[in-house]
This record gives C-alpha cells, sequence and structure tokens, in this order.
C-alpha cells in the first residue's frame, strides 16, 4: 500500500488537498432518488475540478439523509467517475461483522482498483433502538468497547493472514487476496487502506497507535478538533501505512452567490439538525418555511451554536474561513460536506470553492 494513497495533491492555490464528504441529503419536495443523482453529477464534478476523495457516511433512520448503504453508493458513484478516490466516511464498524465489511470493500476494490479507502467509525450512526435493530441485540448497548478488536478481525480479513490454528484460518473474504494465490489466479493482492474516523480522543489515539490515517468529524465536534489532532499527533508510531501522521478534517461548507441565501440554507441546516437532536427527524427543510417558525429562546440558542462552526458565505469569505480553519488545526486535509435544501445549491457551492482556490477545470488522469 502505497503511501500517495493516502497523501493528496494540492492544487491551485489551497493550502491542503480537498476532499468530499457527502451525507446524500434528501430535502423536502425532493426524493432518495433525486439525491442520489446529485451524489453522480457531484462525484464528476469534483472528479474534474481535482478534489481528492469522495467519502460517503453511514447513517441510519434519518429520512433526511440517504446513506444508509455506503458500499452500494460507492458502487454507483464508481461506475459514473474515473479517477477520484471513493471511500466511507464512514462505515459504522460495531453495526456489521467485520467478514461482511472485508467483503463489501473487497468487490469495491475489484471494481475501482486502487481507488477506493475504507473509512471506519465506532458510532453507531443513529439512535440506540436502531443500532439494536441493525445488530440484533436485545440491549441499547453501542459495542464501542469492542471496536479494536472489531478492526483486528477486519485488518484480518482484509490481509487474509489469520494465523495458523485460528478458527477463521480457513475463512476468506472474497474478493481478496486469496484469489492470487490461488492456482491459476491473476488477482491483485491489494486492498484498500484504513482510516479510522472520529469525534475525541478514543479513535484518535488508537490510530495513532496503530500508524493509520485519521479522520476528524470538525463538522460536529468542533471543541474537540485540536485536542484529538494534537493526542493523534502524540500518539503516533510509524508504520508500513505511514511513516508520519496524516490526518484530514470535515468541515461544514456552504458558498453562495448571495451571502443572505447561504444564511437562509445554513439556519435551515440547524433546525433540521435540532430536530433530530429532539428525536424528530426529518427532512431537510426549506428555508421558506424556516423563516416562517417562531423560535424559542433555547432553539435560537442552538441554531446559533450550530451556524458558528460552519463556514458560510461568498465564495471569498469561505476561502478565507477555511485557510484560517487550516492554519489553526494544521490539518492535512479538508474534507468539505455541504448541506442545502436543494441539489443544484450544494453543486453550485463546490464550483464556487473550486473557483476561488484556482483549482483546475479538467484534472487529467
Amino acid at each position: 500500500m502505497s503511501a500517495d494513497e493516502i497523501r493528496g495533491i494540492t492544487h491551485g492555490t489551497a493550502p491542503v488537498p480537498l476532499s468530499v464528504l457527502d451525507l446524500v441529503t434528501v430535502g423536502t419536495g425532493s426524493t432518495a432518488t433525486d439525491a442520489l443523482r446529485t451524489s453522480a453529477s457531484l462525484a464528476r464534478l469534483t472528479e474534474a475540478r481535482g478534489f481528492h476523495r469522495y467519502w460517503v457516511a453511514e447513517h441510519h433512520s434519518m429520512p433526511g439523509v440517504a446513506s444508509s448503504s455506503p458500499a452500494v453508493i460507492l458502487a454507483n458513484l464508481a461506475a459514473h467517475t474515473e479517477r477520484i478516490r471513493l471511500g466511507s466516511g464512514g462505515v459504522m464498524l460495531p453495526n456489521h461483522a467485520p467478514l461482511v465489511i472485508a467483503e463489501q470493500f473487497g468487490t469495491l476494490e475489484a471494481l475501482a482498483p486502487g481507488r477506493v479507502d475504507l473509512g471506519l467509525g465506532r458510532a453507531p450512526g443513529t439512535d440506540g433502538a436502531t443500532a439494536a435493530a441493525l445488530r440484533r441485540t436485545q440491549t441499547l448497548n453501542e459495542g464501542a468497547d469492542d471496536f479494536p478488536q472489531q478492526l483486528a478481525e477486519l485488518t484480518r480479513f482484509l490481509d487474509d493472514d489469520f494465523p495458523d490454528g485460528h478458527p477463521y484460518r480457513r475463512i476468506h473474504a472474497i474478493p481478496g487476496p486469496i484469489q492470487a494465490t490461488t492456482p491459476g489466479g491473476v488477482q491483485s493482492p491489494h486492498r484498500p487502506p484504513v482510516w479510522l474516523l472520529g469525534s475525541s480522543g478514543f479513535s484518535a489515539r488508537l490510530a495513532g497507535m496503530l500508524g493509520l490515517p485519521f479522520a476528524f468529524a470538525h463538522h460536529f465536534s468542533a471543541q474537540n478538533t485540536v485536542p484529538a489532532l494534537d493526542l493523534y499527533r502524540e500518539s503516533f508510531t510509524p508504520s508500513a501505512v505511514l511513516d508520519e501522521p496524516y490526518a484530514l478534517i470535515g468541515v461544514s461548507v456552504l458558498a453562495v452567490d448571495e451571502e443572505r441565501e447561504a444564511r437562509r440554507q445554513v439556519r435551515a441546516g440547524a433546525v433540521n439538525m435540532l430536530r433530530l437532536r429532539t428525536g424528530r427527524p426529518g427532512l431537510f427543510p426549506d428555508p421558506d418555511d424556516v423563516e416562517q417558525h417562531e423560535f424559542s429562546p433555547m432553539e435560537e440558542e442552538f441554531v446559533h451554536s450550530w451556524t458558528a462552526n460552519i463556514v458560510h458565505g461568498t465564495a471569498d469569505e469561505v476561502r478565507a474561513g477555511l485557510d484560517d480553519l487550516q492554519k489553526r488545526t494544521g490539518a492535512d486535509e479538508l474534507m468539505l460536506t455541504t448541506h442545502a435544501h436543494r441539489g443544484e445549491l450544494r453543486l453550485r457551492s463546490y464550483e464556487l470553492v473550486a473557483d476561488a482556490y484556482g483549482l483546475p477545470t479538467g484534472v487529467s488522469a
């Protein structure tokens, strides 16, 4: 596995490589089909403009987020793109048997050789009751304490290297390395690089200890960003994957042509999150409806707090905000996630960011 699969190329005047995190947002008045088509268009656009990677995130039981099946979405995106890296940001490992994830991402690697990332999280990506249904358990326990063991098992399946005497020694994730060593086999032994994702110190420390790349969810845990990145770097041990730390951060971004529209959209996004946090998840609301809502003081406080961590405004304002954030955190890569009521606004946002940094208009292979 080459470190080049992890480290991106910086284009234009961007301070670091830029990437995409897609939650496949579904707004009121639109369908999941509309959202998935927007994702395909966005993947093509950001590939052409020199964005390094395109990740989708696993969420469940949220009407406004159509990304419950990252592997399925990524297979579709692989058919619509040629060069951009595709991956999960992330797959919530405790929700699945490690063998299933190894098979899914081995299949994706076969579909898009050399450009698949496997980002792993330990949160459920949903509420406790839904997590229990996913895991077919009688409790609402997230199972996060078992994450290091699950990760070790998944890595063994990906590398096909369970030791002799292990109960899984004769079990193989296919597509996978076993096909390269089977008589007559010509399958590539390559497998997707593993990333650890987190919003606190647990995965930061684990990623550092294992010498893996780390992705931090700044977009919903901004107060923990610098401490987690510091912990990752302090804990880092060189490995066969990386000789030095490499960390990206997820950032909520919305660039628009009119500053007022940016404020309307991010405020609607804050209401969407407020509903989720209070057990009333729904579709991404229409900003016109949000403007008619009478906010309680508590709701207004939440909205203000949430929007404060979204880099939004005109293209120049967003560029300045991203530059400042990168300087403050020392992030090696910025992964932009954009939420808006309409798909065309999401596409336009990435176009404006690319233009602001002078990214190429058509990256060649």
